[in-house]
């Protein structure tokens, strides 16, 4: 790396790194100010599928982030625009929450009358599941359904511990019909890095992602030719990244987003 590099991008993950559930992390409005204030470019990249932008964005205002919808790249956003513009005929059964729901139908997707009518299932978090949705979604999948699904991840740290994430959903889907899934868009999936430095407008090289989770975050980064840092606040430990292979490991490990600052002025030197 030159000396003086500092990124002109920030992606930043959102669950473990920038709050958790409903609690912000400590500094880390106090860490976006700072890297706006220095003119640094932000989009908020999170692999969370069952609420909106609008949610988003609400969530994050509450806790003193203001931005606009357009900076927050969900996979309910992405999974809805990678429809939209690959598979603009399909009718799609629905595994999933409201939020979910909005973005498909912002983004002019058909929904499928009954499970058995429908060229796709989309799958994501559902923190109320039922088993007659879950028996909808098996249904969907036997008769044609191909799975398409927010993202893989099999936890994700809940206010009270890890909890359950889309990756479970998938399992017993997959395990049930015998069934592959056919498409996930979600993180370390390209499809979601291309859309950050889209909305960035700056080449991979030029920006940093900062995130909690070493198979999401992190090996998105790697793969996709972006500085990485592992922020503590998470899923991630500082153990679990040293014991990677050396082309796997993040950049940095910071203790939190609230370190960012710190990272910022030893590189400017």
């Amino acid at each position: 790396m030159a000396k003086g590099w500092s990124p002109d991008g920030f992606i930043l993950d959102l669950d473990g790194t920038v709050y958790t559930g409903s609690r912000p992390i400590p500094g880390a409005a106090e860490a976006v100010a700072y890297l706006r204030a220095k003119g640094k470019r932000i989009v908020f990249l999170s692999n969370r599928g069952n609420i909106s932008r609008r949610m988003c964005r609400e969530r994050l205002e509450a806790i003193g982030i203001p931005c606009e919808a357009e900076d927050i790249i969900l996979t309910s956003s992405v999974v809805s625009r990678y429809l939209a513009e690959h598979e603009p005929d399909a009718r799609v059964w629905v595994l999933g929450e409201q939020g979910l729901r909005d973005e498909l139908a912002a983004h002019g997707v058909r929904f499928a009358a009954r499970p058995q009518e429908a060229d796709r299932l989309v799958v994501t978090l559902h923190e109320t599941l039922t088993y007659a949705e879950l028996n909808d979604a098996f249904r969907a999948v036997r008769a044609g359904a191909r799975i398409i699904a927010t993202n893989a991840d099999r936890t994700f740290p809940g206010e009270d511990g890890e909890a359950i994430d889309v990756g479970g959903l998938l399992a017993a889907l997959t395990h049930t019909t015998g069934t592959e899934v056919d498409t996930v868009v979600g993180k370390p999936s390209p499809l979601m890095a291309e859309a950050a430095l889209d909305r960035l407008g700056l080449p991979p090289e030029r920006c940093m992602v900062i995130g909690d989770s070493l198979a999401s975050d992190i090996a998105m980064g790697r793969r996709m030719g972006l500085r990485t840092a592992l922020v503590l606040t998470g899923s991630g430990t500082r153990e679990a990244a040293m014991a990677l292979d050396e082309t796997e490991r993040p950049d940095w490990i910071l203790d939190s987003l609230a370190d960012i600052r710190r990272l910022l002025e030893e590189m400017e030197r």
